[in-house]
């Protein structure tokens, strides 16, 4: 009985919480370990599956198919199929990117990302002319903070989140992209403005040009989220060790400072020193401790939440939904937070304002995808 009245009065309080938010949400599919979407100027989706399956539905959630030609994936812990974004000018080259895990012959692995052109015509649509454009250096053991988030900018510049790989120190090492936000050209190619291009000449003992030389900031821990707000600037969300996660507003060459700086400890208690004590280190715009644990990082620039216009969105996986972030300049607060009962992994703007919400599988359930609108 008391087990049945505790399931009760949660089921209550949940209706009551959904009962003010300001949407209402519609479930469109579900999926097996999702862990990406992106939305087709058609408006289709993809979504990423982490064991190494790219789905293809309509926006009313009819399957059309899965998209066959990619790359292995080495799936387990937090590695397999990642993101997937659109090329810019994807309507004209029909070229898609997508980031995975990828491993080596002695039991190793990195991220990777890998571009193809996306054929959707016939019954059975595939990747094809695929070229793996970026790997991170070096491939190490263990199965965990890939980051491997993506996005482009309005100058058509590729960037890449890199994760640490919970190896900590390489997050600071310049011969390693481990840590590390990574800007290429659109091919996988070194922009010769990038902030670390003639690093060697005033570190002459360095070698591997082609890793410093891909960098655009260090200290980095686990960035799971990014984009470009209206003016352009790159933020990036990432989860902190015990507490600290952070919602970053990235410069040129900076240092975020993580491990040797965070507003959270190691999980073991050991102490980390407080970004406020290393005023040479980049510090966040905002952090969390409780911790949110961010996966994924949208600007809403729609009409339908027209308080929301310009705002950040983050999706929390233990906070179990939305969390909205107001930006004024360099400046980052939280402003609201939108519990949904489920850990949160992806989140998308559609063409018409809506949003897309994608669920992470949890305890045998699938993951969702929803599609949130105004209460009318």
């Amino acid at each position: 009985m008391t087990r049945w009245l505790f399931t009760a009065l949660f089921w209550l309080s949940s209706q009551a919480a959904n009962a003010q938010l300001p949407f209402q949400s519609t479930v469109i599919a579900d999926f097996h370990e999702p862990w990406a979407l992106a939305v087709l100027p058609d408006t289709s989706l993809l979504v990423t599956e982490k064991k190494g399956a790219l789905q293809w539905l309509s926006a009313s959630g009819e399957r059309l198919g899965e998209i066959s030609g990619l790359p292995d994936v080495d799936y387990g812990g937090q590695g397999g199929l990642g993101d997937v974004v659109l090329h810019p000018d994807f309507s004209n080259n029909q070229l898609i990117y997508i980031s995975y895990v990828e491993a080596s012959t002695a039991n190793t692995r990195g991220a990777a990302v890998a571009r193809g052109k996306l054929s959707l015509q016939g019954r059975r649509p595939y990747l094809d002319e695929v070229d793996v454009i970026w790997r991170q250096y070096p491939k190490v053991l263990g199965r965990g903070h890939f980051g491997h988030r993506l996005a482009f900018d309005d100058a058509g510049f590729l960037w890449i989140s890199s994760g640490d790989r919970q190896k900590f120190t390489p997050a600071q090492h310049m011969q390693s992209t481990m840590g590390k936000l990574i800007r290429l050209h659109d091919d996988g190619s070194i922009p010769a403005d990038n902030p670390f291009v003639n690093y060697r000449k005033e570190n002459p003992l360095v070698d591997r040009e082609s890793i410093f030389q891909q960098i655009w900031s260090l200290g980095h821990r686990n960035p799971l989220g990014m984009a470009h707000d209206s003016n352009g600037q790159l933020w990036v969300v990432e989860m902190g060790p015990a507490g600290g996660d952070e919602l970053n507003l990235i410069k040129r060459g900076a240092n975020y400072g993580y491990p040797l700086a965070s507003n959270g400890n190691h999980y073991d208690g050991r102490p980390i020193p407080e970004h406020s004590t290393r005023p040479d280190l980049q510090a966040p715009a905002a952090s969390w401790t409780p911790v949110i644990s961010p996966a994924d990082l949208v600007f809403y620039q729609g009409d339908l939440f027209a308080d929301w216009r310009g705002d950040a969105l983050i999706a929390g996986l233990s906070a179990e939904g939305i969390v909205r972030v107001r930006i004024d300049g360099e400046q980052a607060v939280e402003v609201a937070r939108y519990p949904l009962n489920a850990r949160i992994r992806g989140l998308a703007e559609a063409a018409d304002g809506s949003l897309w919400v994608l669920e992470d599988e949890r305890r045998g359930s699938p993951g969702r995808l929803l599609k949130l609108k105004p209460r009318e």
